[in-house]
């Protein structure tokens, strides 16, 4: 049974009341929502091997017997030993392989089922808090807002929109919980970590992607390329978003 939500203007004033698609009505399968996004994820991994040569460089002498120490090939400079698998240094007997296939297929009617199900999330309130999100107004899930949302053009209009509704703090949270990333991927162009706030859903994103993208943790995204990462990072369902009236409508056509 399909339900009934308010259409707000940028102001905070009701404008009508629509029904919601019959794509928020279906049961939130965390098992489906999951194995698409892990499915999203691999498909992005970029291929990796290593060098042919890694732990082979060194030139290596055994020693024989009767020096009371096990006959592997070690270095001329010192004992340390080298080029085989079971010391320290050596080559890596089962490295990885750039022919390796990281990419992962689904059905595409599960693809499309574990779309739904992570919209029916985005309408739970209790599910969207239970991810970290911060809601200073009490409004029904999700919140709709009218095409003029496309055409704002300033981020701080865009601001002065997200504080109507109680969502900046949200924004805030996303702002201050911004950390370095431990290990590796400090050096290699993924130094900080950004948490995951409110995700823009519009029929058009040409003029809008630039004003609410700026802001720290927001995403803007067309509906027709929604999918459930968007709703669902990391696999967990429930993201705080807000749609605009014509994504509604699109969606209003979508098909299991």
């Amino acid at each position: 049974m399909s339900e009934a939500v308010n259409v707000y203007n940028l102001q905070g004033g009701i404008e009508r009341t629509i029904e919601l698609p019959p794509a928020f009505s279906y049961p939130v399968r965390t098992d489906l929502i999951r194995r698409a996004v892990r499915t999203f994820q691999m498909n992005r991994m970029q291929p990796y091997g290593h060098n042919p040569m890694s732990g082979m460089r060194h030139v290596g002498h055994n020693w024989g017997p009767n020096h009371g120490r096990a006959r592997i090939p070690r270095r001329p400079d010192g004992a340390r030993g080298t080029i085989i698998a079971s010391t320290v240094g050596g080559r890596d007997p089962h490295a990885p392989t750039s022919a390796k296939v990281l990419s992962r297929k689904m059905n595409r009617k599960e693809r499309r089922l574990a779309r739904f199900a992570a919209l029916s999330a985005v309408k739970d309130r209790n599910l969207v808090t239970a991810r970290g999100h911060r809601l200073s107004v009490d409004l029904k899930l999700p919140i709709v807002l009218v095409d003029d949302v496309e055409k704002v053009t300033r981020t701080k209009e865009a601001i002065e929109v997200l504080k109507t509704f109680g969502l900046y703090d949200d924004v805030l949270r996303a702002m201050n919980g911004r950390k370095i990333r431990a290990g590796r991927g400090k050096t290699r162009g993924r130094r900080y970590k950004t948490p995951r706030s409110v995700l823009l859903v519009v029929k058009d994103g040409s003029v809008v992607s630039k004003s609410f993208g700026n802001l720290p943790g927001v995403d803007v995204v067309e509906v027709r390329n929604l999918n459930a990462e968007h709703l669902a990072p990391g696999g967990h369902p429930g993201r705080l978003t807000v749609f605009s009236e014509g994504a509604i409508e699109e969606i209003r056509r979508w098909t299991p």
